[in-house]
């Protein structure tokens, strides 16, 4: 048992449920991509999406390309401030380019709508979204897909403070195998 595991309330998702689901979205993601002329560019959102992103490329039987750009709305809190810029960029040209952007979590939406925004006046053909987890119960912003952009959600999750398998409190607990709930002593000040 590593230390932070004592930290965890409970466990909303196991590292073989994350696994099977994970090989599922690389099959579908596969399937999907795999008429299209152009290889599909996965752009990683920086920290978070991090472990997600390995686990996930290394399941999509298509040659791609990869890149990572950060977007910041949380510092160390636990709630999104609203108010997200991006602090790191791409470095791959995708003017043309369908691009797969991989996210840990979809919460108020700020976030995500920021990115394809971004994506989109970068000139990417098509922005599909594939995030780890969703919490629809916290939605403000309603963002909306590029070209023929799809979502591809790996769990609904329930509106508590989840972390591990990349997700931190205070870039804490990413490297746990699994995704569990913070007991709120861990996060509460």
């Amino acid at each position: 048992m590593m230390a932070q595991e004592k930290h965890i309330e409970k466990v909303l998702f196991s590292a073989e449920v994350i696994a099977e689901r994970v090989g599922q979205l690389g099959s579908e993601i596969t399937s999907d991509f795999s008429g299209e002329s152009e290889s599909p560019v996965f752009v990683g959102v920086a920290t978070g999406a991090c472990v997600f992103l390995a686990d996930l490329v290394r399941r999509v039987d298509l040659p791609i390309a990869i890149d990572f750009i950060r977007a910041e709305s949380y510092g160390s809190g636990t709630v999104s401030s609203g108010t997200p810029r991006i602090s790191f960029d791409l470095k791959l040209d995708i003017t043309d380019k369908h691009v797969v952007l991989v996210e840990d979590i979809v919460d108020t939406g700020n976030t995500l709508n920021c990115l394809i925004e971004h994506l989109k006046a970068k000139k990417a053909s098509s922005v599909s979204v594939c995030t780890l987890l969703d919490k629809p119960s916290r939605r403000k912003v309603h963002f909306k897909l590029v070209g023929k952009g799809k979502l591809y959600v790996g769990f609904e999750c329930p509106d508590e403070f989840a972390v591990g398998y990349g997700m931190d409190f205070a870039e804490q607990y990413r490297n746990l195998s699994y995704i569990g709930v913070l007991k709120p002593e861990y996060y509460m000040n």
